[in-house]
């Protein structure tokens, strides 16, 4: 048995995609885009592989872009096998993928303009609506903590990771002639006691471990204090009749502002203002949350039957087409707007960050992970100028960073969540994190449990 890493490795946090191939399978888990640099986005291509043209299944973790933004590429490679995810990954990987193809198509269209003013040949987009429509009749619905065979001698068991909506780890289990090896590939893996969610379920036993280390060097702040200080930002800005920029990815954190905001306004810590839901992605994904309610955490659930959830956010409306969202600029504050693209690297946010940056009374929350080379990762860390869609903007604004909202766990929930296998003694294989996370998270599991941590790089094959 080997396993190739095709992304999220190398000090890479974006792209992942595994693929496991047997004496007799060849399995694919996630088939995710990489997101931010330019160089990186370069990396998007699948490489014309036997064992890809050869395919028996896909298994994903979850629906977010960097875990399956190139599932539309193995139907370019007329792939037309099972591809495994929970109920609810299916129909949110779904929206995020017809987003994705339209963004590229907008994209090409706008890069071919000027190339064509420069002589230069089209490009066209890395796959089209087209491409995310094939992928249709592949889905498989994956039921949590049921053993389901997807492969010759390859079986996989999900259970809860509590990063999003139907966000899965998996226990893959492999057999060759007379060896029976049992492979974790833990996805992203939520913070415990994080709101709406449910918490993630560790696993007993494993041979060999694929563990997520994005925050592997650091905790974050409580959801208590990250709470007050969101507050006492926002109640400034709303004081102020200023604007709240939060730029979001479509799936996972409006969700999770949503609900938070209307508890806030329940208990009266903050008193209600316009909200804006502005991604015609985000409005579907939040219809999505309101079909998988049994998802919810138990206070989630109870809130939602007690109708209070709706109740509390009276004063959110969504804008469904670009003209809603463009309004938004004559409309004077106090207002908030959750719009995407996360990394503020396209879709509407743009704008908002375009009219807005400038004025001292705007408040940018970031919510978010943010890749290296990416916009808004230079807005987090503090840039008092940035280039948005070609164009130089001051920043003028206040800018909050929320690290107690990240649906990734801390150093602390990782470990933990690797206690329950480590007696197993499992050799275990850090992903999904850039290289200082990644060291320092080794140096944790090597202090606490005895365990040599390995780092691979892209593309490296770890055999097993």
């Amino acid at each position: 048995m080997k396993v190739t890493l095709l992304g999220a490795a190398g000090g890479e946090v974006t792209g992942s995609a595994y693929l496991l191939q047997t004496l007799d399978a060849n399995v694919m888990i996630d088939c995710g885009l990489f997101q931010g640099r330019q160089k990186l986005e370069n990396f998007n291509r699948l490489p014309q592989t036997n064992a890809l043209a050869r395919l028996h299944a896909v298994v994903l973790t979850h629906a977010h872009l960097d875990h399956t933004g190139r599932l539309p590429l193995l139907a370019r490679f007329d792939y037309r096998g099972p591809i495994y995810a929970t109920p609810a990954t299916i129909t949110l990987a779904d929206l995020i993928l017809k987003d994705a193809a339209h963004i590229q198509a907008e994209d090409a269209t706008r890069q071919n303009r000027r190339r064509r003013e420069a002589g230069q040949p089209a490009i066209a987009p890395l796959y089209t609506p087209e491409d995310v429509e094939r992928l249709q009749p592949l889905y498989r619905r994956l039921r949590y903590n049921h053993p389901t065979r997807i492969a010759p001698g390859v079986s996989v068991r999900a259970v809860e990771a509590g990063h999003i909506l139907g966000s899965a780890s998996l226990e893959v289990t492999v057999e060759e002639g007379d060896r029976r090896k049992v492979v974790v590939f833990s996805g992203d893996i939520g913070p415990r006691g994080a709101p709406l969610h449910r918490d993630p379920v560790p696993f007993e036993h494993a041979d060999l471990v694929f563990m997520e280390s994005t925050y592997g060097d650091r905790e974050h702040p409580s959801l208590a204090d990250t709470a007050l200080a969101a507050r006492a930002a926002v109640k400034a800005a709303v004081l102020q009749g200023g604007r709240v920029l939060v730029p979001v990815v479509a799936v996972g954190r409006p969700q999770l502002l949503l609900y938070l905001l209307a508890g806030a306004f329940k208990r009266g810590t903050l008193q209600p203002f316009p909200i804006f839901l502005d991604s015609p992605m985000a409005i579907r994904a939040t219809d999505a949350y309101k079909s998988h309610a049994e998802l919810f955490d138990t206070e989630a659930k109870a809130m939602r039957r007690s109708g209070e959830l709706s109740a509390n956010l009276r004063t959110a409306a969504v804008c469904q087409t670009a003209a809603d969202s463009r309004a938004l600029a004559r409309k004077p504050g106090p207002w908030m707007v959750l719009a995407g693209a996360g990394m503020c690297t396209g879709g509407r946010i743009v704008h908002h960050l375009q009219n807005h940056l400038p004025d001292p009374t705007t408040l940018l929350l970031m919510v978010g992970y943010q890749a290296r080379g990416s916009v808004g990762r230079e807005l987090a860390d503090g840039a008092r100028e940035v280039r948005i869609a070609g164009q130089i903007v001051q920043v003028q604004a206040k800018t909050h960073v929320l690290g107690g909202l990240s649906g990734h766990a801390g150093q602390a929930d990782l470990l933990n969540w690797l206690k329950s296998l480590a007696a197993s003694r499992p050799r275990v294989i850090l992903t999904h994190g850039e290289d200082g996370p990644r060291t320092v998270l080794r140096q944790r599991i090597q202090d606490r449990f005895g365990l040599s941590a390995e780092m691979p790089a892209y593309r490296e094959t770890i055999e097993f």
